[in-house]
């Protein structure tokens, strides 16, 4: 693709939540295509453009020489779990009762000493992965527009380290670092495994009614093929 992009990313923890686990959260084993798609818009985002995700790498730990592992070491499982209990607060404030305050009512509030409960999350640890992506035109484009261009302003900004928030893997508590891939082979894991159902994206066509979309990942010798991919909701 001639307007492809390849950003590397790691980080030392990663929580990309299943659905079906909200209460105490357990992470997907991969990052998800929302969740690539969040971390390149967090460096660079324009109305006039839509960020499509290609194909996910799933690499080693960050810093593994991985020309000088031996076969049986490129052949372990870079997927590795951690477990962690967190304090949370289990309420929120409600849209009904910020109307009601705008209208002249209460103030709400939540008192966090009496709402605190403890949660684990199963998180991932060491993550590192090669994002594949594209830039698409959206119908708020400028005449002037073209995907060279957003390409350009995305690979000066990778360079200097510029981002409009923090990175991060599914929560903010898991910051991603960041760059451009240096070029050359991608040394995928080789690891093959059927990831059953995986959040695609949320569409949010209908205001109204945002729903989440899903797909049939699947890691193939470390790399998971995410364009082409049939979206189920």
């Amino acid at each position: 693709m001639s307007y492809g992009l390849l950003v590397e990313t790691w980080g030392d923890y990663a929580l990309f939540s299943r659905p079906e686990l909200k209460t105490e959260r357990m992470s997907y084993e991969v990052i998800t295509p929302s969740a690539a798609r969040g971390l390149i818009e967090s460096v660079f985002w324009h109305p006039g453009l839509r960020v499509m995700i290609d194909r996910i790498y799933l690499l080693p730990k960050f810093g593994t020489d991985f020309a000088k592992l031996t076969e049986k070491q490129q052949k372990e499982n870079p997927i590795q779990f951690t477990n962690i209990r967190r304090n949370e607060v289990k309420s929120k404030v409600s849209a009904r009762s910020v109307k009601s305050m705008m209208e002249g009512g209460a103030v709400p509030m939540l008192c966090t000493s009496d709402d605190i409960v403890q949660r684990a999350s199963t998180l991932l640890r060491d993550v590192h992965y090669v994002i594949e992506a594209h830039f698409e035109l959206t119908e708020k484009a400028a005449p002037s527009d073209n995907e060279g261009k957003f390409k350009d302003i995305f690979r000066r900004r990778l360079e200097r380290g510029q981002a409009y928030s923090q990175p991060y893997f599914g929560c903010r508590e898991c910051p991603a670092n960041f760059q451009a891939w240096q070029g050359g082979e991608i040394p995928a894991a080789d690891i093959t495994k059927d990831l059953g159902l995986m959040l695609y994206d949320m569409d949010y066509s209908n205001p109204q009614k945002i729903e989440p979309m899903f797909f049939h990942a699947k890691l193939e010798h470390g790399v998971m093929q995410v364009a082409g991919e049939r979206v189920l909701k």
